[in-house]
């Protein structure tokens, strides 16, 4: 949607959380599909609590080049990424 201001034109902004969202569903893809950022992700298993998880599943995520907030992480996401963390470790040691 565009919509003018004082003559210029602004372009109406997907919403935070929009974007967001669409940001931990691009993480959690690429989280499935890359090697490198699998090889991150047993560090969650020396964190403990969900709300601390968060914080390390958004450090990752940044350090990716996502951008997503500890809010919009549910449980199932961060169990989710534990299960490739430590598919990962395990395929790391198997070599």
């Amino acid at each position: 949607m565009t919509t003018t201001a004082g003559g210029a034109k602004l372009e109406a902004q997907t919403p935070l959380g929009a974007m967001s969202e669409e940001q931990l569903k691009a993480f959690l893809e690429a989280a499935k599909a890359d090697a490198e950022l699998q090889e991150q992700l047993p560090a969650l298993q020396c964190v403990d609590g969900i709300a601390y998880k968060a914080d390390a599943v958004v450090a990752i995520a940044k350090a990716a080049g996502f951008v997503i907030s500890a809010e919009e992480l549910g449980e199932e996401e961060i169990e989710e990424l534990e299960r490739l963390g430590i598919s990962a470790d395990t395929d790391v040691r198997a070599w």
